[in-house]
């Protein structure tokens, strides 16, 4: 034993030495290029331009940029895609006096060819592998299509769901969005970067974009320092931790800055305090737009304030090429800060081998090899299995295991594709989309008389097939409706005041309904969306969100039965606009509500419950789960030791299942106020029917840490309240701990 952990002491520490020399080696190269750069050449390096018109006809500003790019003014192009092009701008890039490679960057945000689950679908997986996975196939894809850099994953906690964007991130929740970030990193990074199955990925927006006022892009961000560090850092410094080569800053303010010029955000946490040592890539366009804002007189001010702040990479406001040379020349801005800017991007394009061979992501014969792999689609459909949520089964309805003659499938989405994958698809082939129709004739089509009517449009106000749907409703056994978004009304500068679900459908369902058939309502979306009618009157609800190129298959798998739902929310459902923003892990404040029947001058509405529709952590399952013989290994602790938490979980049902078990704590009482509840830890448990385990959770000082009211780190003594449950709001049992 001694010797094989002597072995592997040697083993790790070749391995370290190899790397560092790695790093030094690349240091060196990058110093050494960077003593031959004019400063024309370095500012070339901070210019990323969109590439749609260098691969389009012939054009003056085709031939501008394609000159720029020969010149060695440009370091990096997105929207360019595909071994053809990429190679054939590359090739431009290496006519250049130094021969320096450009970087291609695409918005890779859930697939590449093969189109999985949004986001915001994914993270209600709860399955930080999945999760891994599916990005490292999307970053296989967009490398074998010779793409470098991914402006993915979004880690932005967000708890308004007027925002568009909601559908790219984790949802409300910092400890989950956190985990998912890191595992996001990890997918698309792979094993190490200049692998070609690996892309750098790219933590965006920094910071607190998810925070905007009123659930509206581009706007500002108004939230306390506490608020900062607490909830909207968090899943940045989990990236960090996790490698991510890059960081995108934000459209937003921050203390009135905007985030593109706030040195305290790039300068001060990031390439500071954390020491990060990758580089920042503005958003499209926002240098440019702190002019508007009104915190940058015009585009030489922009970029001296961007360079000065830590924005090393200018995307499409070409404020850096046309002033930042005169910047320097003028003494305004220190070149030291350009070299340094410079040199995070060169080292990066060392990393990933493009000095060694510029084409090594550029090769026809991987293309086409990955883009066809079979594999990808069958991750597709699991990914999209386990991102469902179920939301209610009254009397069992669900699974159909019973023998059904006629299912009547309605609603303006049951035959949609291009809808499936949502906002921020690659790839524009529908033909490989698998619509809830094509996957119910799949699942059903030899046993069961599929019936269709689409009754209503996504939008708009017309009834007209309404009279066709209850015919076809009266002719079934059962109805499954497909409701819910068309693609573009979720997603970037997709802000809405109402997220009520649009148009006639709800009526439509309602009319459905009145037939007294039992009716299972699927809903496609990329946020949650307010249905009250449904919730009050359907007999069983998926929430399918937008679920990617095997959308049909997977929903079809979940209402046959041959996969037990063990989706869970991460974000709340709100019953109206009225409550948001709204989460789990809100506070108490000095007149909480202890009786619903009871709220005359306490912290509530008068004219709605003040409880959300479906609370975060929220999923039924066609199984039940029994939690029981809770013990804790101590009820107290100092700093230095844990409490084990302890208990039994059973299938005390009839089907097999997954159920994702939650940790949440709270501190009664501290030196500032905190969350009712908060999650710190959860298990996904597979479990036959029948079935039992013991699980264990430890709670350390860690987990009773927070920031305080100087933003110091800290555990504080006293008594905590220890929680498991099922979701944030159906808690199976609980115990108090003290942290001595």
């Amino acid at each position: 034993m001694i010797r094989r952990i002597s072995i592997l002491l040697v083993v790790c520490i070749g391995l370290y030495a190899k790397t560092s020399a790695q790093k030094k080696t690349i240091s060196q190269r990058v110093d050494s290029l960077l003593r031959l750069m004019t400063l024309e050449e370095k500012v070339g390096q901070l210019n990323q331009y969109s590439g749609r018109q260098v691969t389009g006809p012939v054009s003056q500003v085709k031939t501008n940029l394609l000159n720029d790019i020969k010149n060695g003014w440009v370091g990096s192009m997105l929207n360019v895609k595909g071994v053809k092009d990429t190679r054939e701008i590359q090739e431009a890039a290496l006519q250049s006096r130094l021969k320096i490679p450009l970087l291609f960057s695409l918005d890779v945000i859930h697939g590449y060819k093969t189109v999985f689950p949004i986001p915001l679908a994914e993270a209600a997986s709860w399955d930080l592998e999945a999760m891994q996975q599916t990005a490292h196939i999307a970053a296989k894809e967009a490398a074998a299509a010779g793409i470098h850099w991914t402006f993915a994953p979004m880690v932005d906690v967000a708890r308004d769901p007027r925002w568009g964007r909601v559908m790219e991130g984790a949802g409300e929740d910092t400890y989950l969005g956190s985990l998912i970030a890191a595992a996001r990193v990890k997918g698309f990074q792979g094993k190490q970067l200049g692998n070609t199955d690996a892309i750098m990925a790219c933590a965006k927006h920094f910071a607190a974009y998810g925070a905007s006022m009123a659930g509206r892009d581009y706007n500002a961000v108004d939230l306390s320092d506490q608020a900062l560090w607490e909830t909207y850092l968090p899943p940045f410094k989990s990236a960090v931790d996790a490698g991510v080569a890059t960081f995108m800053n934000s459209f937003n303010t921050l203390n009135g800055i905007p985030a593109t010029g706030n040195a305290y955000l790039q300068r001060d946490i990031l390439k500071g305090k954390w020491n990060y040592q990758g580089f920042v890539v503005s958003d499209w366009g926002s240098i440019g737009e702190m002019i508007p804002w009104g915190y940058a007189k015009d585009d030489a001010d922009a970029a001296q304030k961007a360079m000065q702040a830590g924005s090393d990479m200018d995307m499409e406001s070409r404020a850096y090429k046309g002033h930042l040379v005169k910047l320097v020349k003028e003494g305004k801005v220190a070149e030291a800060l350009v070299d340094d800017a410079v040199r995070r991007i060169l080292y990066k394009k060392f990393e990933m081998g493009l000095f060694d061979n510029p084409f090594k992501f550029s090769d026809y014969k991987r293309e086409a090899k990955v883009l066809n792999d079979p594999k990808h689609k069958t991750v597709a459909r699991e990914a999209g299995r386990k991102s469902i949520v179920l939301l209610k089964n009254e009397a069992e309805l669900l699974p159909f295991t019973k023998s059904k003659s006629k299912i009547a499938l309605i609603g303006p989405l049951v035959k949609a594709k291009r809808d499936l994958n949502g906002s921020w698809t690659v790839n524009a082939d529908t033909n490989q989309i698998v619509s809830l129709y094509e996957g119910m004739k799949n699942k059903f089509g030899k046993k069961t008389e599929l019936l269709y009517a689409q009754g209503a449009e996504v939008e708009g106000e017309s009834r007209a097939g309404f009279d066709e749907a209850v015919k076809i409703a009266n002719q079934s056994d059962v109805v499954v409706m497909a409701l819910g978004e068309t693609w573009d009304m979720s997603g970037e500068a997709k802000s809405k005041t109402n997220i009520h679900i649009t148009g006639q459908q709800e009526a439509l369902f309602k009319a459905v309904k009145a037939t007294g058939k039992p009716v299972v309502v699927v809903l496609m979306a990329g946020r949650p969306l307010i249905f009250n009618e449904i919730v009050a009157k359907a007999d069983a609800i998926l929430y399918a969100w937008w679920l990617g190129d095997e959308a049909g298959n997977a929903i079809a798998d979940v209402l046959s039965g041959d996969y037990n739902p063990s989706g869970k929310l991460p974000i709340t459902f709100p019953r109206s606009e009225g409550q948001i923003p709204l989460s789990y892990n809100y506070y108490n404040t000095g007149r909480p509500i202890k009786d619903p029947e009871n709220i005359i001058y306490k912290s509530a509405y008068i004219d709605s419950p003040n409880s959300p529709m479906y609370a975060f952590g929220y999923g039924l399952s066609y199984t039940s789960f029994n939690y029981s013989d809770i013990t804790l290994s101590a009820d107290k602790l100092n700093a230095s030791d844990s409490v084990a938490v302890s208990f039994k979980l059973t299938n005390s049902g009839k089907y097999a299942g997954e159920e994702v078990v939650q940790l949440y704590i709270k501190d009664e009482v501290a030196s500032v106020v905190r969350p009712m509840k908060e999650l710190k830890d959860f298990k996904k448990v597979f479990l036959k029917a029948g079935e039992s385990k013991t699980l264990n959770f430890t709670v350390s000082k860690e987990k009773l840490s927070f920031y305080n009211s100087k933003l110091e780190w800290v555990a504080e003594p006293g008594d905590f309240e220890i929680m498991i449950g099922t979701a944030s709001d159906n808690i199976k049992f609980s115990k108090k701990i003290t942290l001595q």
